[in-house]
């Protein structure tokens, strides 16, 4: 897949998400939910909030620590190393530990 195509795989899958937008920063596409940064585009590097133990594993090489913001359990992936499913599912994970709790449940059902 391409870096376009995954980009509008992202934006399609994540866009019809409660409360979820799309804005730019930094030059770059961030996807937000309630104003809350849960995934990040840019250079073909998707960055979003992993769990504790994935970020502190680390076993995976296709993954490194984000830039930034890494020390705070965010990791980063290039998008030609994963899958389209592989991707989506990192970052639907990333969107239930950023959003309220209340809206992740609702996700959920």
């Amino acid at each position: 897949m391409t870096e376009a195509e995954a980009l509008r795989a992202l934006r399609k899958y994540v866009l019809a998400w409660p409360a979820t937008v799309e804005r730019e920063t930094w030059g770059h596409p961030t996807f937000r939910v309630k104003d809350k940064i849960f995934a990040t585009y840019g250079d073909g590097i998707v960055t979003f909030k992993a769990d504790k133990t994935a970020a502190a594993a680390g076993d995976d090489p296709r993954f490194f620590t984000a830039a930034y913001v890494g020390r705070y359990g965010w990791l980063s992936v290039k998008i030609k190393d994963v899958t389209t499913d592989e991707l989506l599912a990192l970052v639907r994970q990333s969107w239930l530990r950023i959003a309220p709790k209340k809206l992740a449940a609702a996700l959920d059902e």
